[in-house]
């Protein structure tokens, strides 16, 4: 006869033998068994989490296929300029520096029209801005002598990136410029920096800027040439489809709801800024009024 009989670490089964004594039943333990079990657990539960994943990213991009055809067109542009990097005349031609064009792609591709144009001019006049003002100062720095010249490149560097790091904390200037400051500080103190060693500053220069131009070029050519995504559209059409869903669908509109759309809409209201004109959005349409509505 078996049974069992509750304890303190669980249950315990025991055997009634002939004698009347009764005997406790031990299961017998494998190490390598039980490590098998928690090692397929685990990689069961990894695999049911990469479905998991992978329909979610499906559906997404289902809902907007827009979001595929974006991931092929920073694949296409990347190609494209990667070419300035493969080929051996178009390498010499930049020289040497067409990396820099392939980081510029990766960097400021956007989704919209408007915000790849936004980081397209923030960064070429962030870089010419910094590039010019450092070129500047170490020439100035250069006829100092040898004991004032990192003097007067520390304390210019020092002066210009408190400046361009306060200029980010103005509405308007975070609002528009905020990527063309943070670019203003990175190529103003990489020039400055590496220009204490380099004889051709102005060369270098030339050459990154050059670079940096053929990369915005091409990404603002794919993005508004090969199905465009306008941001100015995407802000229509969200405001109209939040009202029309209050008006016909008697939805309330909590505070949660509004301050989202509030959010994407100053977003978007400010990439729509830079779009050119489009469908029915001509130059200098009034965005901000846009604003107001969703507020």
């Amino acid at each position: 006869m078996v049974n069992n009989k509750g304890s303190a670490s669980g249950l315990e089964w025991r055997v009634k033998l002939n004698d009347g004594s009764t005997e406790i039943l031990v299961p017998e333990t494998n190490f390598f068994r039980r490590i098998g079990l928690r090692l397929w657990g685990s990689v069961s539960e990894l695999v049911l989490s990469c479905q998991s994943f992978f329909k979610k990213a499906w559906e997404l991009g289902v809902d907007d296929p827009r979001k595929f055809i974006h991931c092929l067109k920073v694949g296409l542009a990347l190609i494209v300029v990667s070419l300035f990097y493969y080929m051996r005349p178009l390498y010499d031609g930049v020289g040497g520096n067409a990396m820099w064009a392939v980081m510029t792609v990766v960097v400021v591709f956007e989704f919209t029209v408007g915000s790849t144009l936004y980081k397209c001019i923030n960064r070429i006049v962030g870089t010419s801005l910094a590039g010019v003002l450092a070129i500047g100062v170490h020439w100035v720095a250069s006829k100092s002598g040898e004991k004032l010249e990192p003097v007067i490149l520390g304390a210019s560097v020092f002066l210009l990136v408190i400046s361009a790091t306060f200029s980010r904390f103005i509405p308007t200037i975070k609002a528009r410029f905020d990527y063309g400051a943070m670019i203003f500080i990175l190529t103003f103190s990489l020039v400055s920096v590496s220009g204490y060693r380099v004889d051709k500053l102005f060369d270098l220069a030339q050459q990154r800027l050059s670079t940096i131009a053929i990369g915005t070029a091409l990404c603002l050519l794919v993005s508004m040439l090969i199905c465009p995504v306008w941001a100015g559209k995407d802000l229509h059409d969200l405001i109209h489809s939040r009202y029309s869903r209050i008006l016909h669908v008697t939805q309330i509109w909590t505070t949660k709801t509004k301050r989202t759309v509030v959010k994407i809409a100053g977003l978007q209201a400010n990439f729509a800024r830079w779009e050119p004109a489009h469908g029915n959005f001509g130059f200098r349409h009034p965005w901000t009024q846009y604003l107001k509505i969703g507020a």
